[in-house]
C-alpha cells in the first residue's frame, strides 16, 4: 500500500478570526510539506488544479516543478488536471518536462472534473465535458506512445506528423479520476489505465461496486488483473488521540466547505453531527488515532482492492505546525502497519 498526500492549495480564512491567508504564504507551506513528506517517506505528493481566487494553484506543473527541486524520492502528480479543457499536447509537454526535471517521478491524474470554472475561461462548451474528456485523453495516450503524432479530432486543430517534445524516460503513468461517474470507471478498465477514487461524501461500500466494474471491464477488453491500479483520495487528519483529533479537525473541515463548495452547488453545512457520521468506521472521513486510522485503511482495503491511499491533511486553513504533525504521525505509527497489503 502507497501513501501520498495531495493539496488544492486553498486558501480559507482562519474559522476563528477571519484573516486570510496570502496565495505566497499557501505556497510556501505546500513546498515545505511535500519536503517534509519526501524526506518522511511518503510516496505520493500530488496538486490539484483550481482556477478561483480563493485557490493558489492554478498551473499545476509550475509547482510541481518547484517540488522537484525541494525533494529527492516522493513521486509527484496532478490530483487531478482537468483534461476536458486542456490542450493534451501542453499537458504533455509540461507533465514531461517535471518529469526530467524530478528524475522519473511524474504522474498524471485527468479527470473531467467537478469545479467547472476551466470551462467559461477558456471557452469550452460544460454540455460537452464528457466528449470533450474522451477525445483529449486519447490524444493524450497517443503523445505519450510517440515522438510524432499523426491525429485529428473535434476539439482541436489536426496534427500531421507533429513533433511533441520533450521526451520523458519512458511514458508518463497517466490515471483516471473520479469522484464516483461510472462512465470515467467503465472507459478507465476499456483502457487498462489505473483509477482514482475520489471519495469525501459516500460511504466507501457505496462506491465500491464501481472497482468491481473496473475491472470486470479491464479483464473483458483483454487486460491482465496484475497491471491494474487502484486508489483511493480521502479527507484525514490523525493524532495521538482519537477524541482530540476530532474536536481539533471539525472546525477546519466544516469552514471548507462553507467557503469553498463548487459554485454551481449550495454552499455544504458540515454539523457536528454530519462529520462525526462522516467520520464513523464506516464512512469516508479518516480522522482519529493512528490505529483507527489504519483500521479505516484495512476496512477500505477489503472493498476496493486497492493499492495507493493518497489524502489531503491541510484543509480549511489548517495550520502548518499541525499540517507537520500530521505527515510524521501518517510516516511513523500508519504507513509501516499498512505497507503490505
Amino acid at each position: 500500500m502507497e501513501i501520498g498526500l495531495y493539496t488544492f492549495g486553498e486558501l480559507t480564512p482562519h474559522w476563528r478570526d477571519g484573516k486570510p491567508i496570502s496565495a505566497q504564504q499557501r505556497l510556501q507551506e505546500v513546498l515545505a510539506a511535500a519536503r517534509l513528506a519526501d524526506e518522511a517517506g511518503l510516496d505520493v505528493f500530488a496538486l490539484g488544479e483550481h482556477h478561483r481566487l480563493d485557490f493558489a494553484i492554478a498551473a499545476t506543473p509550475v509547482v510541481l516543478a518547484a517540488i522537484a527541486q525541494a525533494t529527492a524520492r516522493i513521486r509527484l502528480g496532478s490530483a487531478v488536471t482537468i483534461l476536458s479543457t486542456a490542450d493534451p499536447v501542453k499537458v504533455f509537454e509540461d507533465f514531461a518536462t517535471v518529469d526530467l526535471i524530478s528524475g522519473g517521478r511524474a504522474e498524471i491524474m485527468a479527470g473531467r472534473g467537478i469545479f467547472t470554472e476551466s470551462f467559461p475561461l477558456f471557452g469550452y462548451d460544460l454540455a460537452e465535458q464528457d466528449a470533450l474528456f474522451g477525445e483529449k485523453l486519447e490524444l493524450l495516450l497517443r503523445l505519450n506512445t510517440a515522438e510524432r503524432v499523426t491525429w485529428q479530432g473535434r476539439f482541436r486543430s489536426a496534427l500531421d506528423n507533429a513533433p511533441i517534445p520533450p521526451r520523458p524516460e519512458r511514458p508518463l503513468p497517466i490515471w483516471i479520476a473520479t469522484g464516483g461517474t461510472q462512465s470515467s470507471v467503465v472507459r478507465a478498465g476499456e483502457l487498462g489505465l489505473p483509477l482514482v477514487f475520489a471519495n469525501i461524501s459516500l460511504a466507501p461500500a457505496r462506491l465500491a461496486p464501481l472497482a468491481g466494474v473496473y475491472r470486470r471491464t479491464a479483464a473483458q477488453a483483454g487486460h491482465h488483473a496484475s497491471d491494474l491500479k487502484v486508489a483511493v483520495a480521502a479527507h484525514l487528519h490523525v493524532q495521538r488521540n482519537s477524541q482530540d483529533a476530532m474536536n481539533a479537525f471539525y472546525p477546519y473541515y466544516s469552514d471548507y466547505f462553507r467557503t469553498h463548495t463548487p459554485t454551481q452547488y449550495s454552499a455544504r453545512q458540515i454539523t457536528r453531527s454530519d462529520y462525526e457520521q462522516l467520520a464513523g468506521p464506516e464512512g469516508p472521513l479518516s480522522v482519529g488515532s493512528p490505529q483507527q486510522i489504519i483500521d479505516k485503511i484495512h476496512y477500505e482495503r477489503e472493498l476496493f482492492g486497492h493499492q495507493r491511499f493518497i489524502v489531503q491533511i491541510d484543509i480549511g486553513g489548517l495550520p502548518y505546525a499541525q499540517v507537520a504533525a500530521v505527515i510524521e504521525l501518517l510516516a511513523r505509527d500508519v504507513m509501516p502497519a499498512v505497507r503490505g497489503l
